[in-house]
């Protein structure tokens, strides 16, 4: 259990990291901020968010190093 617990906290974090990338590279997309399509923004993130977490199934570097 506690394995799982490693991993969801890293797997998380990456998934956050990777929301908050795609976020930003898609706001200077736009002329100003309230040109911002937020639904757009939002739904592309979340998906890069999942997209992360089903990556990280495969392995995470982070637990790696802690074995």
């Amino acid at each position: 259990m506690k394995n799982f617990k490693v991993w969801i906290k890293a797997a998380g974090i990456r998934a956050a990291k990777t929301m908050a990338q795609t976020a930003v590279a898609l706001l200077p997309a736009s002329a100003t901020i309230s040109a911002v399509d937020w639904k757009v923004v939002v739904g592309t993130a979340a998906l890069a968010g999942v997209a992360s977490v089903l990556t990280s199934l495969a392995g995470l570097p982070e637990i790696e190093e802690t074995k």
